[in-house]
């Protein structure tokens, strides 16, 4: 069986006679061996021997320095990073994890390099490390856009934990950062979990990048109201709110005429930390102070029909 499992792997070459050749020199060693300890006892092996001790013993010795200058420049190496890291503020999670692969790589070149020093040809391992790393790659193909997301997220920041972001039809404060998975928490306490792939190379609302926002009221006047005292009493009610930011007018302009109402937006600029609770104060002010003013009414929808006798 061996015999024909040779001649599938070399057909050209006459294994029979390889082997016949193989056992005539190792005889032949045999023979020289004993002929040696013979003549010269066991000091005359160790005299055949010591060339080829004296040689493997200096490449155990390049090996073993190769180690220890690859050890200390890893070392150095890695703390150069972490002091990079450390100044650019770089998230934990992936500055541990990019010192890491960094590590692993070198350790892996001085692995190679000390076998290839013992005279073990590196070929085949970079073959196989090459074909794992294909395989691995095909496999996890969507988990490593993931984390290419999420290195590309935490480096460049378009966001940061405790922003209010909107993105992927969600929105919310985020919670973590991390190297697969962005996760947010919603206004009634849900927890999103985003995916960092999608999440890098879509668009994304970040509410918390300025100081300031803006808080838009739309509110739509009956026909036949007075514009002008409108814009009058909404003022006066926005020049009490303290929260609103004097150093922006206020802005209370008609932006469309609708079917059954004149559509108003009033704007103001107030601090991000107070834009939901000005926002809803004043939907409850507005409301109220329109419904109390004499010559002032929110409008209903209505259709006018119009009845028409033939004879």
């Amino acid at each position: 069986m061996l015999q024909d499992i040779a001649n599938l792997l070399m057909p050209e070459v006459d294994t029979a006679a390889v082997a016949q050749m193989t056992h005539i020199d190792l005889a032949a060693k045999s023979a020289e061996i004993v002929e040696v300890v013979k003549n010269d006892g066991i000091s005359g092996l160790l005299e055949m021997w010591l060339p080829g001790i004296i040689k493997f013993g200096l490449k155990l010795l390049a090996v073993a320095v190769i180690v220890f200058i690859g050890r200390w420049l890893i070392g150095k190496v890695d703390r150069f990073l972490n002091r990079i890291f450390e100044r650019k503020d770089v998230e934990i999670s992936l500055a541990g994890f990019l010192r890491n692969i960094v590590k692993v790589v070198l350790y892996l070149i001085v692995f190679l390099l000390a076998i290839g020093t013992l005279g073990i040809k590196t070929t085949s391992f970079a073959a196989i490390l090459a074909a794992v790393s294909l395989a691995i790659g095909m496999a996890l193909s969507g988990t490593l856009q993931n984390f290419a997301g999420g290195v590309i997220i935490l480096l460049l920041r378009p966001f940061k934990v405790g922003d209010y972001i909107q993105a992927q039809g969600f929105e919310g404060t985020v919670k973590s950062i991390q190297l697969f998975n962005t996760l947010l928490n919603t206004a009634d306490h849900k927890t999103i979990l985003l995916p960092n792939g999608a999440l890098s190379t879509g668009s994304i609302n970040n509410y918390s990048s300025e100081t300031r926002r803006r808080v838009d009221i739309k509110i739509g006047l009956a026909y036949g109201n007075d514009i002008a005292e409108a814009r009058r009493v909404i003022l006066e009610l926005l020049a009490k709110e303290s929260r609103i930011l004097k150093d922006t007018e206020p802005k209370i302009i008609v932006t469309s005429l609708g079917d059954s109402a004149v559509n108003v937006d009033v704007r103001v600029w107030v601090e991000k930390a107070d834009y939901w609770d000005v926002l809803f104060s004043l939907n409850e002010q507005i409301y109220n102070t329109i419904m109390a003013h004499p010559n002032l009414e929110f409008p209903f929808p209505q259709l006018d029909v119009h009845v028409k006798n033939e004879k």
